[in-house]
């Protein structure tokens, strides 16, 4: 019998995809790029190489560094005691990690600023030993993390879902200890999804404003984001400044996921030959 597609036609199909991609995507995309190319090169480097441009750069780049290495380790602890336990309210636990998709990011900010504030509840007990996370480049990177969690725990789940018993099982029947198994079998089989995680978290760090200009303080040179330098400019009506500054994020974007292709691709190389 021939086979019968749900969707219609390659061309029809290929014509919608390129449209929509085109559309939401590409188009965007080239508007910026050719906002910020209107800019000479002397006034783009100005723009983009100022002391407070590179402040907001080191702001958000370190504070992003800092949220995906926590989140590198609690979201793969997380992921695997959801998948490997089974404990009462686990399903409570697993609806949970998906919370920051669904909650408006503006209503994280203020929660978790009423939490880490002076006077808030974890705020106050930490004002005891000397810890200031409100206000702080400390509160920025717990906003971050928040927000970006659930890529690591959702990305590396159905990777330890599939993963075959039989392989922990025959290295343990070879005299492996636990961690030996996880540092040769199981963590070699979790690379791609991790590396995945880990740039779609990093990603969603460099460009989250919602949930960071409520707990940041958003102090220029001290605790600025980058997005947050993009929307002051924007408010000022200066959009060559804007896209100039958005372009910086953009091109890192980009490198950021070549360099997480390519170690993907090496990763699932030793894989298949392992």
């Amino acid at each position: 019998m021939r086979r019968r597609n749900v969707l219609p036609g390659l061309p029809l199909s290929l014509g919608v995809t390129l449209f929509y991609v085109g559309l939401i995507v590409v188009l965007p995309l080239a508007a910026l790029a050719f906002k910020a190319a209107s800019l000479g090169f002397e006034d783009y480097w100005r723009i983009v190489s100022s002391s407070r441009s590179i402040a907001s750069y080191r702001v958000t780049v370190l504070s992003a560094l800092g949220a995906t290495t926590f989140n590198l380790f609690f979201g793969l602890a997380l992921a695997w005691v959801i998948t490997r336990y089974r404990f009462p309210g686990r399903r409570i636990v697993d609806a949970v990690v998906d919370l920051p998709f669904a909650l408006p990011t503006a209503v994280a900010g203020i929660a978790l600023t009423a939490l880490f504030a002076n006077s808030g509840w974890f705020g106050s007990v930490l004002e005891g030993f000397g810890i200031k996370v409100a206000y702080t480049p400390i509160g920025i990177m717990i906003a971050m993390c928040f927000t970006s969690l659930p890529f690591i725990v959702r990305t590396v789940q159905p990777v330890l879902e599939d993963l075959d018993p039989a392989l922990e099982e025959a290295a343990q029947s070879l005299g492996g200890s636990d961690w030996t198994i996880f540092r040769k079998v199981i963590l070699p089989l979790l690379a791609p999804a991790l590396l995945a995680g880990v740039s779609l978290s990093f990603a969603r760090c460099l460009g989250e404003f919602g949930a960071i200009i409520f707990i940041a303080g958003n102090q220029p040179m001290s605790t600025e984001i980058t997005a947050l330098l993009i929307f002051i400019r924007l408010e000022e009506y200066d959009y060559q400044a804007a896209a100039a500054i958005a372009s910086v994020l953009l091109l890192a974007a980009f490198f950021m996921l070549a360099v997480t292709n390519w170690l993907q691709a090496r990763a699932l190389r030793y894989t298949v030959k392992g």
